[in-house]
Order: C-alpha cells, then sequence, then structure tokens
C-alpha cells in the first residue's frame, strides 16, 4: 500500500515539476505577492504633499509647522499664505490635507485656555486621509504636550502599541502572507492534480490500477503539503531574516497548526478537483474559492467589522483560522490554548472536505 502511494507521490512531484505551467504556480505567484504585499500595498503614507496655513506669530505655531516639516511621510509641505487656497489646495488634488493654525494659538496656549488646530482632509482618498490625519495629530498633540508643561490643563494622552511598537505595517502583512501564499499554492496544486489527469487522458489508466481511491486522495494530497509547506518555510524565513520581524512564539505551535491547515485547503482542492473537467475549470474553481477567502479571512479587513451573519459564515474559511495563528504566534507568543482553540475548526473543515474528495473519487470508479 505505502509502495503504491509513494509511487503516487513521487509521479505527481514530476508531473508537477515537468509542466512549465506547474513550475509557473509553485515559482511565481509566491515571489510576486511578496513583491506586491510587502512593497506596494502598504498602510504607511509615503509620497504625499500637505500645505500648512499658519496664521499664528508666536514659538507654538512655528513649533507645530516644524514637527510637520520634519515629518518622514510627507513628501513636500507647502505653506500658505491666506485662507482662500485652502479650497485651490484640496480641490486640484495638489494635497492630501491643510493644517489651518489659527492666529491666536500661542497666546491661548501660553494663557492655559485650549488651542485648536484644524486640519482639512480630502475625503476623496478616505483611507489615506484617515492614516494621515493619524500622523498629523499625533505631531500636534506631542508638540502641545511639550507646550503645556507646567499648566493645569489639559491632560497629556500617552499612546502605546503593545506588540508592533512602532506600527510597521510589514509586521502584520508578511506574518499574514504565510497563510495566504500557502493557501493559494497549495489550492491551485490540488485542483489541477485530477483535472489535469482528465485533461491528458490519464485519469482512466489512474482508476484501473491498484490503486484505491483513499490511496489516491493520499497521493495527490502529498504534493499540496509538500509545497504549501516549502512556501510556509520560505516566508517565514523571509519575515524574520529578511524583513526583520520578531518572532516570538514557538515554531512547533506554527507548523503544527499549519498541518492541519494545508489538510482543510487540500480537501476543498481536490473537492474542486475532483468536480472539475479540465484544468482551466480547476484553476477558475480555485479562484472562486481563494478571492472571497483571502476578502473574509480578516487580512484586508477585521472580521468584526463585518455583520454578523458574514462573520458567521467565516467560520469556514480555513484561512480566518490560521491567519489568528500565524500572526498571534509571530508576534505575541500565542498560548498553546488560543493555537488549539483556532486549529479546532481546521481539524473540522479537513475532517469533512477529505472524506468528501473520497467519495467524489469512488464515484467516478463506480
Amino acid at each position: 500500500m505505502w509502495r503504491r502511494i509513494v509511487s503516487l507521490i513521487i509521479k505527481e512531484m514530476l508531473a508537477i515539476w515537468r509542466d512549465p505551467k506547474g513550475r509557473a504556480v509553485i515559482l511565481v505567484p509566491p515571489l510576486l505577492q511578496l513583491v506586491i504585499f510587502a512593497f506596494a500595498m502598504t498602510m504607511e503614507v509615503r509620497n504625499l504633499d500637505i500645505a500648512v496655513l499658519n496664521l499664528d506669530t508666536g514659538n507654538r505655531g512655528r513649533e507645530v509647522e516644524a514637527g510637520i516639516l520634519g515629518a518622514s511621510p510627507f513628501d513636500d509641505v507647502i505653506r500658505l499664505q491666506s485662507v482662500n487656497q485652502i479650497r485651490e489646495m484640496i480641490d486640484g488634488q495638489r494635497v492630501i490635507a491643510v493644517v489651518h493654525i489659527g492666529q491666536d494659538f500661542t497666546r491661548r496656549i501660553e494663557a492655559g485656555k485650549s488651542a485648536d488646530v484644524q486640519i482639512i482632509l480630502d475625503g476623496r482618498k478616505s483611507n489615506a486621509s484617515q492614516i494621515v490625519n493619524s500622523y498629523l495629530s499625533s505631531i500636534i498633540s506631542r508638540v502641545s504636550a511639550a507646550a503645556y508643561a507646567g499648566h493645569e490643563t489639559p491632560d497629556v494622552l500617552r499612546v502605546r502599541h503593545w506588540f508592533n511598537p512602532n506600527l510597521e505595517y510589514t509586521w502584520f502583512t508578511l506574518p499574514g502572507l504565510v497563510a495566504t501564499i500557502t493557501l493559494l499554492t497549495t489550492i491551485i496544486v490540488t485542483a489541477l492534480s485530477v483535472a489535469r489527469e482528465r485533461e491528458l487522458g490519464t485519469f482512466d489508466q489512474l482508476l484501473v490500477s491498484p490503486l484505491r481511491p483513499l490511496e489516491i486522495v493520499v497521493g495527490k494530497s502529498a504534493p499540496g503539503l509538500i509545497f504549501g509547506y516549502l512556501h510556509g518555510t520560505f516566508f517565514i524565513l523571509v519575515a524574520i531574516f529578511g524583513f526583520k520581524i520578531p518572532f516570538a512564539g514557538s515554531l512547533f505551535a506554527l507548523y503544527g497548526s499549519m498541518f492541519f491547515y494545508l489538510l482543510a485547503v487540500i480537501g476543498i482542492g481536490l473537492f474542486i478537483s475532483a468536480i472539475s473537467a479540465t484544468q482551466q475549470q480547476a484553476i477558475l474553481g480555485a479562484f472562486v474559492f481563494a478571492s472571497p477567502a483571502v476578502l473574509l479571512s480578516g487580512f484586508m479587513s477585521p472580521v468584526e467589522n463585518m455583520p454578523d451573519w458574514m462573520q458567521l459564515a467565516t467560520q469556514i474559511n480555513p484561512l480566518r483560522h490560521f491567519l489568528v495563528v500565524a500572526q498571534g504566534v509571530f508576534l505575541k507568543d500565542l498560548p498553546l490554548f488560543e493555537v488549539a482553540r483556532n486549529t479546532f475548526p481546521l481539524v473540522l473543515i479537513a475532517t469533512i472536505t477529505l472524506p468528501a474528495s473520497a467519495w467524489l473519487l469512488r464515484k467516478k470508479v463506480s
């Protein structure tokens, strides 16, 4: 039995590697998505222009302006001379934000009164505007806290970010890529496995061979498991040594959870492959599953922001559960109990999808 399974695994690995399209699926998407997610898709603001209208002639207004001028996220800071220029700047999309410092800013601070700074944002770029607002608010709060030293008002808010002190976006993205890339690679490899046999006309030969349906499922699952682990390991190494992301948790816990995660994904991939007549249908089916799986995993948007019924629907998404494990093990040494709690749904998904795939293959035999 095991000799037959090993022979099928070797055959599958060679078939994938000898096929130029198979090699492309294995090698190109991980590298491409590493570049896209690590460098292009970022929530950091860079190369943006803002404007400052400082009507205050005192030191405090100049300190706020100097703090903005020295901020690294902004490419150019334009000084305005009048309120009339604000609309021109925002309407023409020359800047994403205008900081308006009133003429009595210094006087009110030195008198111990509250002093306002107005930030006008371009709402057409809502995500970037929110991030710019956070940057500017932080700068203004820091300058104001120093200015109010010695006065009774106002209270100073101190913010600390646990697990990601500097809010580095790659600290969130790269651990997530360990989960998303292994999903995409594994599901494509397994979805193509049976469909490729049908398209090449070798599926009937496989069915009349001594291999039983269960052995076929095991043999078809192994390449996805192997390539999934290879890609997962590659991104773990890139995250730790390439991007210097701290690894706070247990590698054993991460790889243990990854095993059941890959089995769950393989079960879905084999199910897609079993109902697909051609490789084109299999690839289409894989992307029909993978696209919403990524969107509903919490990687792009928090699951908590979704409607209750959609949050419930995401429970059948293996990526949602393993994403919690990957990010938690990387950044905060996720306790083993939490790892097990998020791995249990993966075990359930694999328990359902793998037998369903075997049943479909058995049906093809009969």
